[in-house]
């Protein structure tokens, strides 16, 4: 059993000194890094042609995120395509709709946005509509949203504009860290990629989501922490208890082996 000392979080350094993360190195005498294990990468005009998707046919584009929203009008310039005036945008958050304001004159008839992450709440808008929507997405996506929107009879078709893919990071560096923390599948697959036998000689993974865990999973591994739950809501949280698990169990292997050395004297 390793001792956890070096901890690699798959996710870029929290720009708040306050972070949890912080407090844990301060109380634990662990080390965390943090690199993201996954690159985003637009795909280029000639790439987007293959899908034979043409924009203008489309009353309505939806987004999930700012990064869908970047890639698209990167690629609306480089395919030198102008979205009509008329246009609707649907997106699953607030924040995500504020965003647009970055490329389009943002007025409240154009923009319409859903609560928590969902669209629920715009599907009798598009419905009410008769849009024609188009979901602006990565390689790695879930049909949910279609499923949704196609069940209220609102005509939708997706779109990729942009991939996932593992950042190359050496296996012997993935290597120094004793446990990897993890937070989506692809963030797996990646780790995976880079470093088949990471989970070898005591290293440990950690993950955040099922869907995150169902993945860690399939590849062959065993996650040692699943965040969240009742009794760990956060990921720094279970991080926590399972640093304070060890460490008990490190006192107590020391503790019966100091003994053990005193039983021998003695016979002597």
């Amino acid at each position: 059993m390793q001792t956890i000392k070096k901890i690699l979080i798959s996710q870029p350094r929290p720009s708040s000194e306050k972070s949890p993360y912080f407090a844990l190195e301060k109380r634990y005498g662990v080390q965390f890094d943090f690199k993201q294990l996954i690159q985003v990468v637009g795909l280029s005009a000639r790439e987007f042609r293959l899908q034979h998707i043409n924009l203008l046919n489309y009353t309505a584009f939806m987004f999930t995120s700012r990064t869908g929203i970047d890639h698209f009008f990167r690629l609306c310039e480089e395919l030198r395509v102008t979205v009509p005036e008329e246009t609707h945008y649907f997106c699953s958050s607030e924040l995500i709709g504020n965003y647009l304001q970055k490329y389009i004159q943002y007025r409240k008839r154009r923009v319409f946005c859903g609560i928590g992450n969902k669209f629920d709440e715009v599907v009798p808008i598009a419905e009410r509509q008769q849009e024609k929507c188009l979901l602006v997405c990565s390689d790695v996506h879930n049909d949910d949203i279609v499923n949704l929107f196609a069940a209220s009879g609102v005509a939708i078709d997706t779109c990729i504009m942009y991939r996932t893919c593992p950042v190359k990071i050496p296996s012997k560096e993935l290597r120094q860290y004793n446990m990897a923390v993890l937070f989506t599948p692809t963030g797996v697959n990646a780790l995976k990629h880079n470093c088949s036998d990471y989970c070898a000689a005591g290293r440990v993974v950690a993950c955040f989501g099922s869907a995150t865990a169902a993945a860690i999973r399939e590849v062959g591994w065993t996650p040692a922490i699943v965040a969240p739950t009742k009794e760990t809501p956060s990921i720094t949280a279970a991080i926590e208890k399972y640093l304070m698990q060890r460490l008990k169990e490190e006192e107590q292997a020391q503790a019966k082996k100091t003994a053990n050395v005193r039983t021998k004297d003695k016979k002597k």
